[in-house]
């Protein structure tokens, strides 16, 4: 029975008294504790059970698969209606230059943005289970899509009399190859996000830690950044891909950088200034501003008419976004031979892709208080990706900056995308046309301010430098190999580190030793804290990593260590005392029983510096310093009993406690080496004493 009792003195810290009885695991396991029967079920009947068809378990399938079906039934109109009617037409407005923008990204036609910006939207409506968040085009899986269609559709591929890349492009040709690529890519992304949803992958995203991610959509945003300033500028580069492809487009820039086109570069800087102005200002007042100012629509359409009226293309030579065709494609069936291609590429972009938009729609669940299931995001993206593809659109993921307008401006429910998607399907069928004579440089403008806030990211570094180096390592790792190996390789690399820094906080762990605080039960590392003091004759061990295969050794060398104590000097210091009792034995029968002369053996061990050992004759001859019960007495006289005498400690140190509260678990290696430090170090007295009576030296 346990009793506790509560001190509760005004002037004294609460303070419990607790008393309990000492069981041990064998008393626990045949006393206290049974096991619960169970009886086990065979494969047959466990499949059976499975495949079991119910009207609840069907019900429950059904639901799983389309969310939508949870709370449209129920869907409040007098409180929601109105404020997803509002979202869903600001996320429209900020979805349709989005759309045109991040099209020159992933390479293709703009109209292929706006494609993108209306088929996936309108499926996540139905599959998803994210009440904010809002799917479309993302700049980060634009530019990585653009860097595969480059490489498998190159300009060079497409030169009107050859090869030579000075000579003319057939751009019609070339895009629509691109095209066929992307989409393809787009198909396969889809595939394999399906599967991973229906395998129940969701996890999938742990593996790509926070740090990480941050890390890469930070370098991401400098690819994005560097691919946009051609652009700005009106000058004509080649597209780069690949490792240092950031150096390759900057150096072509800069070597044509005298080609520059003045009209272009100013309309790209007024409507960049212009849109960081707005940017600020809806950051700024955006508690009182009922929705935000549409900046991005206002510079789309003051750009277009004022191109429009002034004839820029043909009077300033200023690169607009060209045929925009009315309406809707008819559906298309992929090209399936260039899948063995692709599969690489896809693979990490749907990993990225559902981890942004997994990280966002959780971010938005735990506001609002609702959850979000993470196989079925992937489902949904999936077959948001999958079935779109047949409508010539590219891999689409959740926008940070769309779904902060669409949460923002009170969006309650998928309704707000749906609204969205009606919006640009208008623009798409009936006014697709007027944009036209829009700028590039202003699509250009567009993205370079909306990467700003990835930029910002960059703030993470002194704040990881503060809280976790191995963090800070992983984002750093993860930004300069995405910036100099590309996006594809530099996943690769920071996915493969972060999996070494798992491995080597096992490797590395924080080994201590344990002090108590005086007058209190508190137990703090002795190195750390100056209060910590050991207690006599006691070592407390702390290791905060759990003990498998990998670092069972090292756990073993870090407690041999930190405690000062190597079982293997301990087992020489026992056979020393074995060995000069057996000669002092020899030299006692050798002599006349009748002399009062004892000649007694002393091993005193040094735990750092090894075993020595010293013969002693004489009677009541002193020693100093013999390790008695952990404690070192000066001036210890000869014991009366050899018994005794023999049996002195070889060390100060009489009990070692290893503090497993941070393991975690332990393996077959790990608990065979615990097991086998701990037969060292607890050489019991018995069986030394044992081992003497053996050897003749105690009748």
């Amino acid at each position: 029975m346990e009793h506790v009792t509560v001190s509760e003195e005004p002037s004294a810290a609460l303070m419990y008294h607790v008393e309990r009885p000492v069981f041990n695991e064998g008393y626990i396991d045949s006393e206290l504790l049974h096991r619960k029967k169970r009886t086990s079920k065979s494969l047959q009947r466990r499949i059976a059970e499975h495949l079991r068809c119910s009207s609840e378990k069907a019900k429950s399938v059904v639901f799983g698969f389309l969310p939508i079906l949870t709370w449209l039934p129920s869907y409040p109109l007098k409180q929601y209606l109105f404020g997803d009617i509002v979202s869903g037409i600001s996320t429209g407005v900020m979805q349709l230059p989005q759309g045109l923008a991040y099209a020159m990204l992933a390479a293709v036609p703009p109209v292929f943005g706006l494609y993108s910006s209306f088929y996936p939207v309108l499926l996540y409506t139905f599959f998803g289970t994210s009440k904010h968040i809002s799917i479309g085009t993302f700049a980060v899986i634009s530019l990585m899509i653009g860097g595969v269609a480059v490489r498998e559709a190159p300009d060079s591929m497409f030169a009107v009399n050859g090869t030579n890349a000075s000579q003319v492009v057939d751009f019609e040709a070339r895009d629509a190859r691109r095209v066929e690529v992307v989409v393809a890519l787009t198909t396969l992304v889809g595939i394999i996000q399906l599967v991973l949803g229906l395998l129940r992958f969701g996890f999938l995203a742990i593996y790509l830690t926070e740090p990480l991610v941050r890390g890469f959509t930070t370098a991401a945003a400098v690819h994005v950044s560097v691919s946009q300033i051609k652009y700005l500028l009106g000058v004509h580069t080649a597209r780069f891909n690949g490792p240092l492809s950031v150096v390759y487009s900057l150096d072509a820039v800069f070597r044509n950088i005298a080609s520059t086109n003045v009209v272009t570069l100013i309309i790209g800087l007024v409507c960049t200034v212009f849109l960081y102005i707005i940017k600020d200002l809806n950051e700024r007042f955006k508690k009182k501003l009922p929705i935000p100012i549409p900046g991005e629509i206002i510079v789309v359409i003051v750009s277009t008419g004022i191109s429009y009226g002034m004839v820029m293309s043909e009077n300033y030579g200023v690169e607009v976004v060209g045929k925009i065709p009315t309406g809707l494609l008819p559906p298309k069936i992929p090209d399936f031979s260039v899948f063995p291609n692709l599969f690489p590429d896809a693979f990490a972009i749907s990993v990225v892709g559902f981890s942004i938009a997994i990280s966002l729609a959780k971010t938005f669940a735990l506001k609002h208080g609702y959850s979000v299931d993470g196989n079925q995001e992937l489902i949904a993206l999936g077959l948001c990706n999958f079935m779109s593809s047949f409508f010539h659109t590219f891999v689409v993921t959740a926008s940070m900056s769309r779904s902060l307008v669409q949460e923002s401006t009170g969006g309650h429910t998928e309704i707000a995308g749906l609204l969205a998607s009606i919006l640009v399907l208008l623009v798409v069928v009936a006014i697709g046309f007027v944009f036209q004579p829009l700028p590039t440089t202003v699509l250009a403008a567009i993205i370079m301010v909306n990467l700003l806030g990835m930029f910002k990211q960059l703030k993470d570094i002194p704040a990881l430098w503060r809280t976790s180096k191995i963090e800070l390592a992983i984002w750093l790792v993860s930004f300069f190999a995405s910036v100099l190996l590309g996006l594809d390789y530099g996943l690769v690399v920071a996915m493969g580190f972060a999996i070494l820094t798992v491995i080597y906080r096992t490797q590395c762990p924080k080994n201590a030793l344990l002090g108590q605080i005086p007058d209190t039960g508190l137990y703090f590392d002795v190195d750390e804290y100056e209060e910590a003091e050991e207690c006599s004759g006691i070592k407390i061990f702390q290791s905060n990593t759990s003990i498998y295969f990998a670092n069972s050794d090292l756990y073993v060398s870090a407690l041999k260590a930190k405690t000062g104590i190597d079982p293997a000097k301990l087992l020489a210091g026992r056979k020393s005392q074995i060995k000069y009792a057996k000669r002092d034995n020899g030299e006692r029968k050798a002599v006349n029983h009748c002399s009062s002369v004892k000649k007694n053996a002393v091993v005193l061990l040094d735990v750092e510096l090894g075993v020595t050992h010293e013969v002693v004759a004489g009677p009541k001859k002193q020693m100093d310093h013999v390790y008695t019960n952990g404690q070192m007495n000066e001036n210890h006289t000869e014991s009366d009993s050899e018994d005794d005498f023999f049996l002195q400690r070889l060390t100060p140190i009489h009990t070692i406690i290893l503090d497993f509260t941070p393991v975690n678990f332990i393996d077959s290696v790990g608990a065979k080496c615990i097991k086998s430090v701990s037969q060292q170090l607890l050489f019991p007295k018995k069986t030394l004493e044992d081992r003497l009576v053996r050897s003749g030296l105690i009748h």
